[in-house]
């Protein structure tokens, strides 16, 4: 039985016995002796324009950052990435299979109307029905909810899915396989809620400022397109009286030098990112405002693996072994990024995953591999191969790409173009495949490994690089029917290992997190592995 305050080990299958714990609030206390300042608004740095505040039309890190604001699930994370309640007070299973969450009846969304089971019910069916083209409809698919994948596939009625409200206040879900942390996986940006008579009133509409009705601490009011989205607080949140903050901007600034010009000028108080040359700089001038952190993310490049000449492992191997991870890492961004040689990030709770043996080799062992590989493949001085890359318009990633098209180059004979696109386009231009190479980046959904991993498997439609394995699919499929940590464990490895035979992406690096942060912003969450922030834990301290 998992209840309440339960932390991730638990979540995880650890046999930990936990009490019920009652609760008046979940934010973020202000400790006793904080003098706050008078005005109560934070300004944050968010990378770029959102695609949607939709949170069954999105799939990218930006948009989760502002509907955390606005909509809440089932639970959310503490500071240090504990789940804890959200309009759920309280849960339990005895099979990992079938769980019952009781609502908070204080719940209600912004228009005063209550927040119920039924909402859930409704929003989790929009999100796998065919109709929605929830770019993240697979996710439910994964958390093996009865019937998801049928729906998903269009094969059974929305209806059907594995998920029904017991009474206003109680909801109950079955999965077809036990999923020990499945509780976990509720806290993601697909499951939250959404307001069904205001989402069938105005249809894709319902996100203007004008029309919108969430049940998160924020609300929208105000939103001028590729210059900022300001939030304001949602007087009937249920736990609105231990909210501090009145007002949230979020300002969509692609370079990382602009956005840290406006920070040390005043005007923002959070970055989303660093520009990578001035790191050094910057912990050296400004010690109290630069913030690290590990991060649950890795940063890739993804092959189109079902184009020539990217279906031949031969060459996706070869690019993959050419990049010089070290100086990737170390050099270009020195902020405590890992190599990576895997797609599943080492931070990643209760995995170790074992190194491959191309990251066992010598970069100059690596690269004599990479030219007898091309060669193999019919590429040489006379043939080169030739391609682009693409990636989403930042600063960083530019760097990145163009140290390693000098890689490629120097090393391979290899030709690449740059292309770099607008969030969107990139997002568009990435899920229908017409791409050779991509940048890319995924961040866990959850603390598991299997966050990662079913990333990759055939079903995802999030796999943008087309990767089909019928071995690596049968692992994932007997990761879920693992009755052990260790034996998941194990199995997870042996997927890592599969995904290093057939490369079908190359890692780069494991994330971490480093931004400015103002020292008057108080409830930062700089231990939150997965940089899930919540503006109603954050506070504006007096200077």
């Amino acid at each position: 039985m998992y209840k309440n305050k339960i932390t991730q080990a638990l979540l995880l299958g650890a046999s930990l016995a936990v009490a019920a714990t009652s609760f008046s609030s979940i934010a973020a206390q202000v400790p006793e002796g904080t003098k706050l300042a008078k005005v109560q608004e934070l300004v944050r740095g968010n990378g770029t324009e959102v695609a949607s505040i939709d949170p069954h039309k999105t799939e990218g890190v930006p948009e989760s950052h502002v509907i955390r604001d606005l909509l809440e699930g089932l639970v959310n994370q503490d500071a240090d990435g504990n789940t804890v309640p959200g309009v759920a007070t309280s849960w339990e299973t005895t099979d990992n299979k079938t769980f019952t969450f009781h609502l908070r009846k204080e719940a209600v969304w912004s228009n005063g109307e209550p927040v119920t089971a039924q909402d859930f019910v409704y929003s989790w069916q929009r999100a796998v029905d065919p109709a929605t083209a929830s770019p993240y409809s697979w996710y439910i698919e994964m958390t093996t909810m009865t019937n998801a994948a049928d729906i998903v596939a269009g094969k059974k009625d929305k209806s059907t899915l594995g998920v029904k409200a017991i009474d206003d206040h109680t909801l109950e879900v079955h999965l077809d396989t036990p999923v020990p942390y499945f509780v976990m996986m509720t806290g993601h940006t697909t499951m939250k809620p959404v307001n069904k008579a205001v989402v069938e009133k105005y249809g894709d509409q319902w996100t203007r400022p004008a029309n919108f009705v969430g049940n998160g601490a924020f609300t929208v009011s105000n939103w001028v397109v590729n210059e900022r989205l300001e939030l304001k607080r949602n007087e009937k949140y249920w736990d609105n009286a231990h909210t501090v903050l009145n007002k949230v901007t979020y300002l969509p600034i692609e370079n990382q030098v602009s956005e840290m010009n406006r920070f040390l000028s005043g005007e923002i108080q959070i970055t989303n990112e660093l520009p990578v040359e001035h790191f050094r700089r910057l912990q050296k001038e400004h010690p109290e405002a630069v913030n690290v952190k590990g991060n649950l993310c890795s940063y890739y490049y993804g092959f189109n693996n079902a184009k020539a000449p990217f279906d031949d492992v031969r060459v996706r191997k070869a690019l993959s072994y050419a990049i010089d991870r070290d100086v990737i890492a170390n050099a270009i961004l020195g902020q405590g990024q890992k190599p990576a040689y895997f797609l599943t990030p080492e931070i990643t709770a209760g995995f170790h995953p074992d190194l491959p043996a191309y990251g066992k080799m010598t970069q100059k062992e690596r690269i004599a591999a990479a030219k007898e590989l091309l060669a193999e493949a019919g590429f040489n001085k006379s043939h080169p191969l030739e391609f682009t890359l693409l990636y989403n318009t930042s600063e960083n990633h530019k760097k990145i790409a163009t140290a390693i098209q000098s890689m490629w180059r120097k090393d391979l004979g290899v030709k690449i173009k740059l292309e770099n696109q607008e969030w969107k386009t990139y997002l568009d231009t990435r899920r229908e495949g017409n791409f050779d190479v991509t940048r890319a980046g995924w961040c866990g959904d959850y603390n598991e490994a299997s966050s990662f991993l079913s990333l990759m498997q055939s079903n995802n439609s999030s796999n943008d690089p087309k990767y089909h394995s019928d071995t690596y699919d049968a692992l994932m499929a007997k990761a879920m029917l693992a009755t052990s940590d260790a034996e998941r464990e194990d199995i997870y490895n042996k997927a890592e290992k599969q995904l290093a035979t057939d490369m079908p992406i190359a890692p780069i690096y494991q994330y971490v997190t480093s931004r400015l942060v103002s020292p008057t912003v108080g409830g930062y969450p700089a231990n939150n592995a997965e940089d899930k922030m919540f503006s109603k834990d954050m506070y504006i301290i007096a200077k």
